[in-house]
């Protein structure tokens, strides 16, 4: 048998093991990464405010945006918004349990915050049904996306920033309801769609850090291989008529520069100009300011003027050569933006839909793949004809019921 040289090295926070052998072999193990638990004192700030941007009184006793403290990227403290729905009827001797929901994308503009906005009827059903049910709803706008400077840019789809906005959110929440002297259950769980999908993954992952009672996730369509899912989104319209190619370039260009401007959260000097060409990169910088759909439409926009008169986008000047392979932009694809990296120690309930385009079957299956292989009890929910939106909005009351299967709730 041959020597082998074990190496530890210390990655992302996580251990990773690499074992190197005379015949050149390379073997990587790795363990859950370090999750600094969530000690900070009074994490309120200030007292919640009424949402009143939508109408929860038919189900809820109470409707608040709430500041709070939470451990930002950069490891500092920092402060965020989260809405708390508190359930209408009385509180059960148990206390109520918490599902925490986790927004799609919105933005990363604070314009852009679903505290700041009226509620999508789809969600505003869903929340309802759980309040019907006796559970608390929180569900944070996420780091830097409405939070009260207005300084700090929303560091899109960085999974552990994600997880931080919930975990401490429902440690919060937790907080300022007890102080109410209402009895609030340690069990909680996560659910989340896109975006959300990807950071109700992410508080499983980091559930450790609110020091309570995890019991699942609900995921659907989540984040995950971003890499594959630009690739394969140019591909896919490469060589199809203009009128084709346009909204699905829009939509990656849009993507794309939200990521740039989140990256931009812990390095300002980065300029939209490193991964867009002039002058696509002075549209890319108004997702500073823009939600998504507005800044799609400028894409979308400059496009259409370009193809009108040239009759194609052969030559248009969209994202630089090669700007995935860029350090920073390679470590977020590969590692700060994936989602279930380890063991989850929770079940995770997953729907993917065969016709979404902007989450592809593709990148939810190399997801559950990997999942599976380390561990994971992953329930895996597919539909041949659920599109991106439709997996979500035709599953609400499948995903209530999950939640009541892996956390019923108190009579």
């Amino acid at each position: 048998m041959k020597m082998k040289l074990l190496t530890a090295v210390m990655l992302s926070s996580s251990l990773l093991l690499t074992a190197c052998g005379g015949d050149g072999d390379t073997y990587y193990y790795s363990s859950k990464p370090d999750v600094p638990e969530n000690n900070i004192a009074d994490p309120v700030v200030g007292i919640p405010v009424p949402y009143v941007k939508s109408d929860f009184s038919a189900v809820a006793s109470e409707s608040s945006v709430m500041t709070y403290k939470m451990l930002g990227q950069d490891g500092k403290v920092t402060t965020a918004t989260s809405l708390v729905f508190v359930p209408g009827g009385p509180m059960p001797a148990g206390g109520w349990k918490i599902v925490a929901w986790a927004h799609g994308t919105t933005g990363v503009a604070d314009q852009c915050a679903p505290s700041r906005n009226e509620t999508n009827p789809y969600i505003k059903a869903m929340i309802s049904q759980f309040l019907a049910e006796g559970y608390v709803v929180v569900a944070p706008d996420y780091e830097g996306l409405g939070e009260p400077s207005g300084r700090e840019l929303h560091p899109f789809l960085n999974v552990k920033s994600e997880a931080y906005s919930i975990t401490d959110a429902v440690v919060a929440a937790r907080s300022y309801l007890a102080g109410q002297g209402k009895v609030i259950s340690r069990q909680w769980m996560a659910v989340g769609h896109s975006q959300g999908g990807q950071a109700a993954l992410g508080a499983a992952q980091y559930a450790s850090r609110a020091k309570l009672d995890y019991k699942g996730t609900v995921a659907v369509a989540p984040a995950s291989n971003l890499g594959t899912i630009l690739y394969g989104g140019e591909l896919s319209v490469k060589d199809a008529p203009v009128a084709q190619q346009i909204p699905v370039y829009a939509q990656l260009d849009t993507f794309t520069a939200l990521i740039t401007a989140g990256l931009r959260n812990l390095q300002p000097t980065f300029n939209y100009s490193n991964v867009f060409k002039s002058p696509t990169d002075l549209i890319a910088s108004n997702a500073e300011s823009d939600c998504y759909d507005v800044l799609g439409g400028k894409f979308a926009a400059a496009m259409q003027t370009y193809a009108g008169q040239n009759g194609n986008l052969t030559n248009y000047p969209r994202t630089q050569e090669n700007f995935m392979l860029l350090p920073l932009v390679k470590t977020f694809l590969e590692s700060d933006s994936q989602p279930a990296q380890v063991k989850l120690d929770q079940p995770v309930t997953i729907y993917q839909g065969a016709k979404d385009t902007t989450v592809p079957m593709v990148a939810t299956n190399a997801l559950v793949s990997a999942a599976t292989l380390k561990g994971s009890q992953v329930q895996y929910i597919t539909n041949a004809d659920w599109d991106h939106g439709t997996a979500y909005a035709l599953n609400i009351q499948n995903i209530v019921n999950d939640v009541k299967t892996a956390m019923p709730p108190m009579n």
